[in-house]
């Protein structure tokens, strides 16, 4: 059986691993060196040099990443931060203009709108679902378009087909951060995107040991950003690459377990009358319910919600439960809580996170591998 037709629970297990194994080494090993010696190469980008990024850890997460994504290439970095801006700093160029999605993760809000001026890039912020609106705010300079699966904190989910249709009537790099969603719920490249991007701390390592990051798309483009990432410096340590590795090998047993919670939890929060409103594109109330269930096989480990009542209940809510660690992040084996208006995106002015609808009551839950009804006992629990 050919590495490509398999299925993706088998890829997660065997892309990328060498062969024949190091050793008879059945995991890969750790290289824990930074320096390798000199074969003649001719290029800086390809002498082997841990920051260069093309170690045998590396080189190994690279392939089994891209065929997990169904892409030519993939990189991995330090941080999904590190792949977000070097991947942005690596397409746009100064005097370039960005199309991005209007609510995004604070991280990734703050650098477009605290340090791109800074590289006299400029952005517009787009609402993603309305197509129509977005001709007005293309200029003769936009080179890219950038979006989530799944919006962080609110779960809104963009029409991301016209997002691929639409960069490429204008030549633009379509750019989605699919974290959220993970290559078990949505592949990007087989959508059509040209980027696909992740903060690999959370599903993808699923352990809550690391920070990473990676990128995959199409081969040229996926060396350009590596070019970028050799010179930027934020590049994968051994060890976090061999984390990284293992943690990938549960993801579909992982992800899979945390769709159907979440959408137990999900579905109990919103029948619950100390509930106001549940986040969570598998329910059927959800405004773009269709479309979710049109564009991914689940609709992943994260919900949010708020309670009726004043902020302090929120905090309250977040004392009394006993399983959910009270911790920002996602995406890993333990069951997370937390404020977005604190955490995530505290970044943000306040008059910015109510315009978005990230209120000072909002509560965003990860949703862990623990047993769903200790969770919903808890969660009743703590509301009663």
């Amino acid at each position: 059986m050919s590495e490509s037709s398999m299925r993706i629970e088998t890829k997660l297990v065997h892309a990328g691993e060498p062969l024949p194994r190091i050793a008879g080494a059945v995991e890969m090993p750790i290289f824990q060196s930074a320096t390798y010696e000199y074969g003649g190469e001719g290029s800086y980008h390809d002498v082997r040099y841990l920051r260069t990024n093309n170690t045998p850890s590396q080189l190994a997460l690279h392939a089994k990443l891209a065929a997990l994504e169904g892409s030519q290439a993939a990189l991995v970095t330090a941080s999904g931060m590190a792949a977000i801006s070097t991947t942005l700093l690596t397409v746009l160029s100064a005097g370039d203009h960005l199309l991005a999605q209007s609510c995004l993760y604070g991280g990734t809000h703050d650098l477009l709108t605290r340090d791109f001026a800074n590289f006299a890039l400029a952005v517009d912020f787009i609402d993603a679902d309305r197509r129509d609106g977005w001709q007005a705010q293309l200029r003769p300079n936009t080179r890219a378009i950038y979006v989530e699966a799944m919006t962080n904190p609110l779960l809104q989910v963009a029409d991301l087909n016209a997002v691929v249709e639409f960069a490429r009537a204008h030549g633009l790099v379509s750019i989605i951060d699919n974290t959220f969603a993970s290559p078990i719920n949505f592949r990007p490249i087989e959508a059509g995107f040209d980027l696909s991007i992740h903060s690999a701390t959370k599903y993808l390592n699923g352990h809550a040991d690391i920070v990473a990051g990676a990128v995959a798309g199409g081969a040229e483009l996926i060396e350009r950003i590596r070019h970028k990432a050799n010179h930027l410096g934020g590049s994968l340590d051994p060890h976090a690459a061999f984390l990284l590795g293992r943690g990938l090998k549960t993801l579909a047993l992982r992800v899979r377990y945390q769709n159907d919670s979440a959408l137990r939890i999900a579905r109990f929060l919103e029948g619950h009358p100390a509930v106001a409103r549940v986040n969570y594109a598998g329910l059927e109330t959800h405004p773009r319910h269709a479309r979710a269930r049109s564009l991914f096989a689940g609709f992943g480990g994260v919900l949010s919600f708020e309670l009726k009542g004043p902020a302090s209940g929120a905090d309250e809510f977040a004392r009394k439960v006993r399983i959910p660690i009270v911790a920002p992040s996602l995406g890993g084996v333990h069951t997370l809580l937390t404020r977005p208006a604190t955490t995530s995106h505290a970044g943000l002015a306040r008059e910015d996170r109510l315009r978005l609808g990230i209120g000072d009551a909002l509560l965003r839950l990860s949703v862990g591998i623990e047993a769903t009804e200790d969770l919903l006992e808890d969660f009743e629990e703590a509301l009663r």
